[in-house]
């Protein structure tokens, strides 16, 4: 499923305690409503069982959809021809984190790590000389 149908979704709970989230999400009338609801209780079921935390007081901290691989597909059209289809997919990020926790660590469903390549120096430009010529 395509990023930006999911986004639809994921920026209604955002936010939310899980409870209510769940609730919402159940009701919703989007396709991308089932696998979000199932992450945010994959996540909430993780937090229960690994950091021992009430299910009660958890909230939707952040959750984000960025885009993930694209498989190439063709459709066959008139005269012999092909027109690319791509099919989207989706990476869901969903951070919940416990009601009046201020320095604790959230409980992460997915983890991301971003390492930025140093900028490389550029050379110095050559200088040109100009020279008039006499008549």
């Amino acid at each position: 499923m395509s990023p930006r149908k999911v986004r639809l979704v994921i920026d209604v709970v955002r936010g939310m305690q899980v409870a209510r989230a769940v609730s919402q999400l159940r009701f919703m009338k989007k396709d991308a409503a089932l696998p979000v609801l199932k992450l945010v209780n994959s996540a909430a079921a993780n937090a229960e069982h690994n950091f021992h935390l009430k299910t009660d007081d958890l909230y939707i901290r952040t959750i984000t959809a960025d885009g993930g691989p694209v498989l190439h597909r063709w459709a066959p059209r008139a005269m012999g021809r092909a027109a690319p289809i791509r099919k989207r997919t989706t990476h869901i990020t969903v951070v919940l984190a416990e009601k009046g926790d201020a320095g604790k660590k959230p409980v992460t469903k997915k983890e991301e790590v971003r390492v930025e390549e140093p900028k490389a120096k550029k050379a110095p430009k050559a200088k040109k000389s100009v020279t008039k010529a006499k008549k």
